[in-house]
């Protein structure tokens, strides 16, 4: 029996650094496609890493890019990669991805309004039960399915349109595709999430350190982002980059500003207060993203704890922005090389 083989021409770009067993995990899942594509190629872009991950590529059968000397950032990578192909499509993953193969099909599909640039869909934690990090931060990635302002990393795009905004901006270490999707939304393009799996991700977040580094990136990017939309008619973060700067320093001050008062006061009734103000914000929190995981309220509870108490990384993370914003911005990484 004959397969009906797509028309379209796609390139699969896959970045990463020292990701060892995880890219292998992640190329295999890619081979998948090989078949159904007349044209068809997959390039793995690869950030200075010091394991064999360039070796693992390459008996994968990918084209291998390896950055010159510079910033190592996602952005530098996925240009390096859109960049080297004419394919009318790119597939875009993070190399910590494992790729379900009916996205595909299912997002190339929707490239039927000549608006749609972006299609993505969900990204889900590959082992959510080996951490209560992991648990937690799954829900990140859900999102309700239909328009929407940005992308995360894994996503189909078309190339022509990746060429007239100019592609990622490789200056920031991160926030790259919220920023580069509303340069694409302002010459009215579309950026679709539709409901269906897309890939499972490997966090491999096993300790606080790794969780608090992961947050300060995120404040990192808000600042970032929102600095270089500060002119521009439709600002990107600059709202959430406000609100952060309030939140985080009040969660940051209120517990020990509480603290000294029970002590002058010689009275338990202020402690006793702000935990139960917190309280009733994390419930309030937790009621409205019960939608995330209907079925296991402790783990919406537990992230609705993170929303609130990730104000004060992300808020260290915008500290350290502008602290640094004059200078060369490096990775801040969380995750550690798999051999």
């Amino acid at each position: 029996m004959t397969v009906q083989k797509h028309p379209e021409s796609l390139a699969v770009v896959v970045i990463g650094r020292n990701e060892g067993e995880r890219l292998s995990r992640c190329l295999r899942s890619v081979a998948q496609l090989r078949e159904s594509f007349e044209n068809f190629e997959v390039i793995y872009v690869d950030s200075n890493s010091e394991d064999d991950s360039i070796l693992r590529a390459r008996d994968a059968g990918a084209r291998v890019i390896a950055l010159p000397p510079g910033p190592t950032t996602a952005a530098r990578g996925r240009n390096a990669g859109w960049f080297s192909t004419n394919a009318s499509f790119i597939l875009f993953l993070d190399g910590d991805t494992i790729l379900q193969r009916e996205f595909v099909d299912t997002a190339l599909a929707q490239f039927h309004d000549p608006h749609t640039a972006v299609v993505w869909g969900h990204r889900r934690e590959l082992f959510p039960g080996s951490s209560l990090y992991n648990r937690i931060l799954d829900l990140d990635w859900i999102y309700p399915p239909g328009d929407s302002d940005f992308c995360g990393g894994d996503a189909v795009m078309r190339r022509n349109v990746l060429l007239e905004v100019g592609g990622y901006d490789e200056s920031l270490i991160a926030g790259e595709e919220p920023e580069m999707c509303r340069r694409m939304t302002n010459h009215g393009c579309r950026i679709l999430h539709i409901d269906c799996p897309m890939t499972a991700h490997d966090l491999a977040i096993t300790s606080f350190q790794q969780y608090w580094k992961r947050a300060t990136r995120a404040g990192f990017a808000y600042a970032a982002v929102s600095q270089r939309s500060v002119s521009n008619p439709t600002p990107l973060w600059r709202r959430e980059a406000g609100r952060n700067l309030l939140q985080g320093g009040l969660y940051l001050l209120a517990p020990p500003i509480t603290a000294l008062l029970s002590l002058l006061l010689r009275s338990w009734m202020p402690l006793a207060a702000l935990a139960c103000l917190l309280l009733l914000l994390v419930a309030r929190t937790a009621r409205r993203i019960s939608w995330k995981s209907p079925r296991q309220p402790v783990t919406t509870f537990l992230y609705a704890v993170h929303s609130h108490f990730q104000q004060i990384p992300i808020l260290f993370g915008q500290i350290k922005f502008y602290r640094e914003r004059h200078g060369e911005h490096r990775l801040i990484e969380y995750k550690a090389a798999v051999r």
